[in-house]
């Protein structure tokens, strides 16, 4: 390559093998048009991925080879340069019909592009398979495979591996549909390998790669503790001078507060998607996630948040918190934040461990002054680890939703039979929690000196977990029904 040229790799391979679904997650560009039906990519289409307006890299989706053994023998007779194959026949069947989608699919590896070609795993190697691996090693450009296993069938595995290792210079397995970004920089890493001439070229796209994904996490970061501090701050009051009406107004409030609160979280959650690109296409959660239960859903505090045991403790570091956290549960026997959405009233409650005798305490952020109630902030910390969990799994789904999908298939959701924290927090040790419950105290009391202190290491907290999450192949936040 010469200097300050853009590398490019043209995505070529049989028809409907996925080439699309590959373009797209490693463009991160969901605008590219991934069609089950055979042949619907009939012109190249080149996505560039720019960071910071700076094009670094670009993909070449590509129509499917339509006649790879004729092809091969045309190029076994070629005479001419090995330099100039390509364009040789490219300009020998130009006005062949028969040859058009062949052309087409070889116009940017004759103007320099690099190769991934694409095949689909799940289905056993033919004779055809051979002839296309044949044409693109007689191209001489530099090359690599990639096994796109759907479904994670890899039945026919070794049997391609064995191969590919015959005519390409690198081999990897690859599921554009499941791709993490772990996976998506590994395979960049791969590249690297198949020509020490793009070797440097394709260091400073990695690294831009990694520099753009730490400036997004450290965007999620300022997105989720802003969250926070207007979340555990916020309020609302009503005046009132008829007090027969007392209880209505107390439920209207009740439900105004939560679904505000559910807004504030959902303006965060949409804010971290479009950090991700994923902007063309709705973005469904998986099936089984427990983010498709509300933020007040009873499930949503029986499996995300601490362990009774844990919240106790946290409390119990806090030098008297756990007032707090149990006049919540107290609220939610008389009119606090669960009561309002009927069923969902023993979540926090069981949250808490449900003993009575700790619910005698104060009704917190419910002050009537006469002829005024007032709703929040609200005081169980719980509410923050469960806010903070929700945010770390929707960053993890959103995250590893590779661009190249486009629904999620049925998955068997496994059967259990007690539900279990299935979030971050509660794996969090005794120093991080007890960073946290400073912090809760501080923004609870509005407290600006300590909010301060406390901010870069709560920050630094989440910007620890979102490190873990892009490179774990663990899923979170996963619900199973009984």
């Amino acid at each position: 390559m010469n200097p300050g040229m853009i590398p490019e790799f043209a995505i070529v391979g049989h028809p409907n093998e996925g080439k699309s679904s590959v373009v797209s997650t490693l463009a991160e560009d969901d605008s590219v048009r991934v069609s089950p039906v055979p042949g619907e990519t009939i012109q190249c289409q080149t996505f560039p991925v720019s960071i910071d307006g700076q094009e670094i890299i670009r993909f070449t989706d590509t129509p499917g080879f339509q006649n790879p053994r004729q092809t091969l023998e045309w190029m076994k007779n070629y005479q001419g340069k090995d330099s100039e194959i390509v364009d040789s026949f490219c300009q020998f069947h130009k006005d062949n019909p028969d040859f058009k989608d062949d052309c087409e699919l070889f116009s940017p590896i004759a103007r320099g592009a690099g190769i991934i070609y694409v095949v689909d795993g799940s289905r056993p190697l033919r004779s055809t398979d051979k002839a296309e691996m044949d044409v693109l090693r007689l191209t001489g450009r530099p090359r690599m495979a990639i096994i796109n296993c759907k479904e994670d069938q890899a039945d026919y595995l070794e049997q391609w591996k064995n191969e590919f290792r015959k005519h390409f210079n690198s081999v990897r397995v690859f599921n554009a549909h499941k791709a993490t970004y772990a996976e998506r920089i590994e395979l960049l890493e791969t590249l690297k390998s198949i020509d020490q001439d793009w070797q440097p070229f394709l260091e400073k796209v990695i690294s831009a790669f990694k520099k753009e994904w730490e400036h997004r996490n450290t965007l999620v970061v300022d997105i989720i503790y802003s969250m926070f501090i207007q979340c555990l701050q916020f309020s609302i009051s009503r005046n009132f001078t008829d007090k027969s009406g007392t209880d209505t107004i107390k439920k209207k409030l009740q439900n105004e507060f939560n679904r505000s609160l559910e807004k504030m979280e959902k303006n965060a959650h949409e804010q971290i998607r479009k950090l991700f690109k994923h902007n063309i296409f709705n973005y469904d959660l998986p099936a089984h996630s427990i983010l498709n239960e509300n933020l007040f859903n009873e499930q949503t505090w029986q499996l995300l948040g601490l362990t009774q045991k844990q919240l106790i403790t946290a409390a119990g570091i806090a030098g008297g918190a756990i007032g707090a956290a149990i006049d919540v549960a107290a609220a939610g026997l008389t009119f606090g934040i669960f009561t309002a959405i009927g069923g969902a009233a023993g979540a926090g409650w069981a949250a808490l461990g449900g003993a009575k005798k700790l619910a005698k305490n104060k009704i917190v952020g419910m002050n009537l002054g006469g002829q005024q109630i007032k709703i929040g902030p609200v005081d169980n910390i719980q509410f923050f680890y469960i806010l903070m969990d929700r945010a770390l799994i929707f960053y993890s789904h959103i995250i590893n939703w590779a661009h190249g999908r486009r629904d999620y298939s049925l998955v068997p959701i496994e059967k259990k039979s007690d539900p279990v924290k299935s979030g971050f927090t509660a794996e969090w040790d005794e120093n991080t929690k007890k960073i946290c419950t400073s912090f809760f105290k501080a923004v609870r009391s509005n407290d600006e000196k300590h909010i301060e202190d406390s901010r870069d290491l709560v920050k630094e907290i989440i910007k620890q977990a979102l490190i873990k999450i892009s490179h774990s192949e663990r899923k979170y936040g996963l619900m199973f029904k009984q």
